[in-house]
């Protein structure tokens, strides 16, 4: 259940780092072989940062994982400075994740429990990011993506085998969780709990000054509010595409390779019987027994599947020797012994036990060289055309390897060269607001900005196995606030409101004050000597304000956390001034009549609680293996970071 990782995968930054952790999950890779060194209260030396057992985290590969974690944020939020990662919290998530895994890793050692290769091949072979357009592994985006990444190939299979621990040795912690209605009724209650209130705006703008601030006073605002204006990082990309298509020519099929091909394949080609099953997975051959026992006395395999919190799997039309691949052979083999309808298992497969039903039977004739000679062209031809650009794409890479600068393996392989406008690592241009990567620029905007300016050029795929580009940064301009007569303007625009907003805060307490005594709302408005917009009647149930993806107005939400009859302050942001809210009317829910509410707050509830006895099984091994850690750990990976990252700060 609820691990550090599956906490941090939620958070704010998690979906970047689980990018990096599976590629896309996809889970991402986190976590990174760790070694040792010696410095006081029992870490160990050099720059140890945390300790478990004999497993040691290093200064050197907490920075590397906050930096890449950072990166990747930014290319979403390209403003983000190194700063308000650490100071949202980012810094610590990732320590917090390191140590966990740390842990469990140590912890599973100790008890003996190891990850075979073959089951992290199976991990690796899922993971969206590493397929092609068939839903196959492709070498290609494996090797291309690890590149990319920054990611060595052992590195990430350490990430998920400790990610596998996790799964392994948490998810039975939490498993099995039932609460009563007595515990489950106060929430769902609170659920349809109905509040009300007014809010009333004090704009910054309603207190601009009309006089212009002097040179000095924008010059000295521009100063200390420089990081606002910091342009991040900005490129040129420098590119030339190579497409499968120079090779459609040469990866013409012969009649005599046509001929072959079908001979070759004439198992393929035969009549055959293919099988639909729904399986399930479990861990122990007495677990897979007494779901099969369930089935037998009359539940569906989905129903005893459901009743163990674990799903069905569904294979469809499979071939004996695909099934064989997917799950193993003795799988396969009891598979197609059976009946249409009948229960097979507990059978050995590969990841575990495994019970399974034949769903349908599908009986495919024989097919002769006519009928599929059109296929066999087109996979042929695929085939051809993959092995040239392969061929090319390796003679550029020895080229590189050998010395060959960018333009020279560009010109002695015919290559056309492209050069981006100056971009920043998102794709936007910062003088065209409407500028738009095009489709073979956007796959090249991570791998060049990962580079320095003095990296050898790379093979980036912009379609795995079609289409590639030759990459290698081309201007590089630093992060750094435009000049001053620049954006005198803007400068000139905010300090005015800045100057505004310190008055509207002045103006908003004196307004809390005043209503926190008995004053109207809007009398209170009334009494500011400026004109202000006229209150707002805000209000909801909670149910309705936590519906959908999008959270609910901060002047919204802070109804449903303030004492009755009480006003608060509260910012608008940007300088653009304060609200002053006002909480009216509490109206109690009572989910006693709402049985469907109330089972789906229980089962919710349940997974929470699971959740969270996962995590105190965590602090309890890290409690009970004495794991160490440096206080100011992140403190120092901050300020090392902040001094790399010239611009952020």
């Amino acid at each position: 259940m609820l691990s550090v990782f599956r906490s941090f995968i939620r958070s704010k930054f998690g979906a970047f780092f689980a990018i990096l952790f599976l590629g896309l999950i996809a889970a991402a890779f986190i976590l990174g072989d760790i070694s040792s060194g010696k410095f006081g209260t029992g870490l160990g030396g050099g720059d140890t940062v945390a300790k478990a057992g004999g497993s040691k985290l290093r200064m050197s590969e907490l920075q590397d994982r906050i930096q890449r974690v950072f990166e990747n944020a930014r290319r979403e939020n390209p403003g983000m400075q190194i700063g308000d990662f650490f100071a949202q919290g980012g810094g610590k998530q990732v320590f917090d994740q390191l140590v966990a895994a740390l842990t469990l890793k140590q912890f599973a050692s100790d008890q003996g429990v190891h990850i075979s290769k073959r089951l992290v091949d199976a991990q690796i072979a899922q993971i969206p990011a590493f397929q092609d357009a068939a839903g196959n592994f492709s070498q290609d985006n494996f090797r291309a993506l690890l590149q990319r990444e920054r990611i060595s190939e052992q590195s990430l299979r350490d990430d998920i085998s400790r990610e596998i621990l996790q799964r392994q040795l948490l998810a039975p912690v939490g498993l099995g969780v039932k609460l009563p209605d007595s515990v489950a009724l106060p929430y769902a209650s609170l659920l349809l709990e109905e509040r009300q209130g007014t809010i009333a705006a004090i704009p910054a703008a309603a207190f601009l000054d009309a006089k212009e601030p002097t040179d000095a006073q924008v010059a000295d605002f521009y100063k200390k509010n420089a990081a606002r204006y910091t342009i991040p990082e900005q490129r040129r990309i420098r590119y030339a595409v190579i497409d499968s298509e120079r090779f459609a020519q040469a990866a013409q099929p012969t009649e005599a390779e046509i001929t072959a091909a079908y001979n070759q394949n004439k198992a393929a080609y035969a009549a055959k019987e293919n099988r639909s099953v729904e399986q399930l997975v479990l861990p122990t051959q007495a677990g897979a027994k007494a779901i099969a026992d369930q089935v037998k006395a009359g539940k569906t395999l989905a129903a005893a599947a459901q009743g163990a919190g674990l799903a069905v799997s569904t294979l469809t039309d499979q071939s004996r020797e695909a099934l064989a691949a997917t799950a193993s052979k003795p799988v396969a083999d009891a598979a197609f012994a059976a009946k249409q309808g009948e229960l097979v298992g507990p059978v050995r497969g590969s990841l575990g036990w495994i019970v399974l039903r034949v769903t349908a039977l599908n009986n495919v004739p024989a097919r002769a060289l006519a009928s599929v000679r059109d296929e066999i062209i087109a996979t042929l031809r695929t085939q051809k055309e993959k092995q040239l650009l392969t061929d090319f794409t390796g003679k550029i890479e020895d080229q590189i390897a050998n010395g060959g600068t960018f333009e020279e393996v560009a010109k002695d392989n015919g290559l056309k060269l492209e050069t981006s406008p100056l971009l920043v690592s998102s794709g936007k241009q910062v003088e065209d607001e409407t500028y738009q990567p095009n489709s073979d620029l956007q796959p090249l905007l991570a791998p060049v900005f990962a580079m320095s300016a003095d990296d050898d050029a790379q093979l980036v795929p912009i379609t795995a196995d079609k289409r590639y580009a030759l990459a290698a940064p081309g201007d590089i301009v630093a992060p750094a606030p435009p000049p001053l007569a620049k954006i005198k303007p803007l400068v000139v625009a905010q300090y005015k409101l800045s100057q505004g907003y310190e008055k509207a805060q002045k103006v908003a307490e004196d307004i809390r004050a005043k209503v926190a005594k008995g004053t109207k709302l809007a009398d209170a408005l009334a009494q500011a000597g400026v004109k202000l917009p006229a209150p707002q009647v805000v209000g909801g149930r909670r149910a309705d304000l936590m519906r959908g993806q999008q959270r609910p107005p901060a002047e919204i939400a802070i109804l449903f956390s303030m004492a009755a009859n009480s006003v608060k302050t509260l910012p608008i942001g940007q300088d653009r001034g304060t609200f002053v809210v006002q909480l009216n009317a509490i109206k109690r829910g009572d989910a006693a009549g709402q049985p469907e509410l109330l089972n789906q707050v229980r089962t919710q509830l349940g997974d929470v609680v699971g959740e969270e006895y996962g995590a105190q099984f965590e602090r309890a091994i890290e409690k009970d293996m004495g794991v160490t850690r440096k206080a100011n750990a992140v403190a120092e990976a901050q300020k090392a970071l902040s001094a790399t990252n010239s611009g952020e700060q």
